[in-house]
């Protein structure tokens, strides 16, 4: 997140290409507290639809092997739910 432009932090733009958001491109990645020295920020990022897509897709392929709830159950880890979620949100 250090590395975030202010309008990325904000959520005006994406977090991956930096491409301007508006409602209808941006998925929404949660809000974020992030320590600067000694003090908290609040970040609210957001990613393009493509880029999140293939975040999530490649975040989800590191997670899924090594994952014993993914491996036995992928209805079963939050995780694993939580990125196929996003790369659907980012499909549409």
């Amino acid at each position: 997140m250090g590395d975030l432009t202010e309008s990325q932090q904000r959520g005006a733009a994406c977090v991956w290409c930096a491409q301007t958001l508006t409602a209808e491109t941006a998925v929404d990645l949660g809000e974020r507290r992030i320590k600067v020295l000694d003090n908290y920020v609040t970040a609210f990022p957001r990613g393009c639809r493509p880029c999140t897509a293939t975040a999530a897709y490649r975040a989800l392929m590191d997670h899924a092997p090594d994952c014993e709830q993914c491996v036995d159950d992928a209805g079963s880890c939050e995780t694993g739910m939580a990125l196929r979620r996003l790369m659907r949100e980012g499909r549409r």
